[in-house]
């Protein structure tokens, strides 16, 4: 009888215009519970055949997965990345699920498959579960190599910073004790100085983002004890000075005085020292010609 009303019900909704994942998941339910898998299964495929849901999805990956049927699962996957392909828990999933059955080799492949997609949502959460991922498999020369391969997409504060975590704490495999100390502080040392190089030369307005950067630098030189060099951070630290700009007030018939952070470097003090030595030697040589004349 229940069956009966489920097939009744799903015949009814016109489908292609809308349809309830909710009823056809219900439907599966029933027959799991009558231990009918293949009628399970043929209300699942149905259902992705005529309007796939995330749910359906989800339930009927789900259901093979329980019962060992891990082939059948990859099939789902490629079918639910195929119909959502912008969508990226069905990749960060596929991939989970390739790395619980210690396939490394072809969850990386989803990874590289995903980060490749042009509009993914949540684009970082991929990026991040990947350089995980490979972190997890001691696979250090591939995890440079993702953050390279990230920065063509961005060179965002924080991509910098978790590279340069990285780098601080990954192992190496030096002749001795001291090389193996040695070298993570050097490769991180080596991506702080990138980092701030790109914001000094690329990014010159984004003082703040310098700023923190180069804290985040010296308190990692001062992790690493002896093998640290806060001289090369503390040469760059800038001065932190409070000003005023005016803005706009809400109807904008007259302006407000906003108190602001600033950062003045040492090569901006170096570069108005020159200017200012330049224009006393502009006006010594202007005033020299006037008092020959």
């Amino acid at each position: 009888m229940a069956r009966e009303v489920y097939r009744e019900c799903l015949n009814l909704i016109p489908h292609k215009r809308f349809t309830f994942a909710k009823i056809w998941l219900m439907a599966t339910q029933f027959e799991i519970r009558k231990r009918n898998l293949s009628a399970a299964r043929q209300i699942l495929g149905n259902s992705i055949g005529v309007a796939p849901k995330h749910k359906v999805f989800k339930k009927y990956i789900e259901m093979e997965v329980c019962l060992g049927n891990f082939d059948r699962a990859r099939t789902l996957y490629e079918k639910f990345i195929k119909c959502y392909a912008a969508n990226s828990y069905a990749w960060r999933k596929y991939a989970e699920l390739e790395k619980n059955l210690g396939e490394s080799d072809r969850a990386r492949y989803v990874y590289e498959l995903a980060i490749d997609q042009p509009t993914l949502d949540k684009l970082e959460l991929i990026w991040k579960e990947y350089l995980e991922f490979e972190i997890g498999e001691n696979e250090f020369d591939r995890v440079r190599k993702l953050y390279e391969k990230l920065f063509d997409r961005t060179k965002h504060l924080k991509v910098w910073l978790s590279y340069a975590k990285f780098e601080a704490s990954a192992g190496s495999y030096g002749e001795d004790s001291k090389s193996r100390q040695m070298e993570p502080a050097q490769r991180c040392r080596c991506v702080f100085q990138r980092a701030f190089d790109h914001f000094r030369t690329s990014a010159p307005e984004s003082k703040e983002e310098r700023a923190m950067l180069l804290e985040e630098w010296l308190n990692r030189e001062l992790s690493f004890g002896h093998f640290g060099d806060v001289s090369v951070v503390q040469t760059q630290v800038p001065i932190k000075v409070n000003r005023k700009r005016p803005f706009p007030s809400e109807d904008g018939s007259t302006f407000v005085c906003e108190e602001f952070v600033d950062y003045i470097f040492p090569e901006e003090i170096a570069q108005a020292l020159n200017l200012k030595i330049i224009e006393a030697a502009y006006r010594w040589k202007r005033q020299k010609t006037d008092d020959d004349e």
